[in-house]
């Protein structure tokens, strides 16, 4: 075989599982840039690998894209202590693939994904290959390295803490009337509607990353929550376009001014009412869904 037909199964091979590593990059990453950027150096290095050496290309790669997720987290900790205001993960369009490439739609979500940005980052890696790639214990420690009794640990104090970090949540469909409610009674400034609608411990979270002006802090309470939505009501609502659709798996609100997406809005739900309202604003975290 020559070099360039070596060269183009090389990346025929690479653009099958293509898929799956961006699926567990962005998982372990909450980023869709910095997954894309991830996924483009495994390509690099898989152009330069002794491919003869590997039996089983798909689970060399996703080894290769979960090691090299596990340090790039470590760094992307340190780098989100200087973030201005809070850290949302950045919101992806899940109309083309809702799983990004998992055999579940599991840790795809904002609430989940806010959870695991708690976990340390081999817990975080167990819990993706386990929870969304329904990949056996003794293949995940072949991946991050440890014992399988220790993925085992790993996997089930990744659970314990995503269960236990939320309540069970509401239905799509109930997601998406609360969400179109909430848009509604944001817009008119409905106070009244508002705190009907929040859980009494909401907590809304907006990331500007210090580009565009947005709440520093989380705002707590359904009665404050309330009073800081209708304050900007008038303001930021003019000429606003609302355009619907799945982003990370749940409804969302993108928000349009003269046709360009400024902003994605979406809640987290329970049966005690919304317990998060998510606004992400900072421009260069919407691109993906947009």
């Amino acid at each position: 075989m020559g070099a360039r037909e070596d060269l183009d199964q090389a990346a025929a091979v690479f653009a099958g599982v293509r898929p799956r590593l961006f699926g567990i990059a962005y998982r372990m990453l909450g980023s869709s840039t910095e997954a894309e950027d991830l996924v483009q150096d495994v390509w690099l290095r898989w152009q330069t690998y002794d491919r003869a050496t590997v039996a089983d290309p798909g689970a060399f790669l996703a080894t290769v894209t979960t090691r090299l997720a596990i340090n790039a987290v470590r760094s992307a900790r340190v780098r989100r202590e200087t973030y201005v205001g809070p850290w949302l993960p950045e919101p992806v369009d899940t109309t083309a693939d809702p799983h990004l490439g998992a055999e579940r739609g599991e840790a795809l979500g904002y609430a989940v994904l806010l959870l695991l940005e708690r976990l340390s980052p081999t817990e975080r890696a167990a819990y993706v290959l386990r929870e969304a790639f329904d990949y056996p214990y003794r293949k995940i420690a072949d991946v991050i390295q440890v014992s399988e009794v220790a993925v085992r640990q790993l996997v089930s104090r990744a659970r314990k803490h995503v269960l236990g970090g939320r309540r069970a949540p509401v239905s799509g469909a109930e997601q998406r009337r609360l969400l179109t409610a909430f848009v509604a009674a944001a817009r008119a400034g409905d106070l009244a509607a508002l705190e009907e609608l929040l859980a009494a411990d909401v907590v809304s979270y907006s990331d500007g990353g210090g580009a565009v002006r947005a709440s520093r802090i989380p705002v707590v309470g359904a009665f404050r929550v309330s009073k800081y939505v209708r304050a900007f009501a008038d303001r930021f609502w003019a000429g606003v376009e609302v355009r619907w659709g799945p982003v990370n798996g749940q409804a969302s609100a993108l928000l349009c001014r003269d046709g360009e997406v400024f902003a994605v809005l979406t809640v987290n739900a329970s049966d005690q009412g919304i317990d998060q309202v998510l606004w992400m604003m900072n421009p260069a975290k919407i691109t993906a869904a947009a």
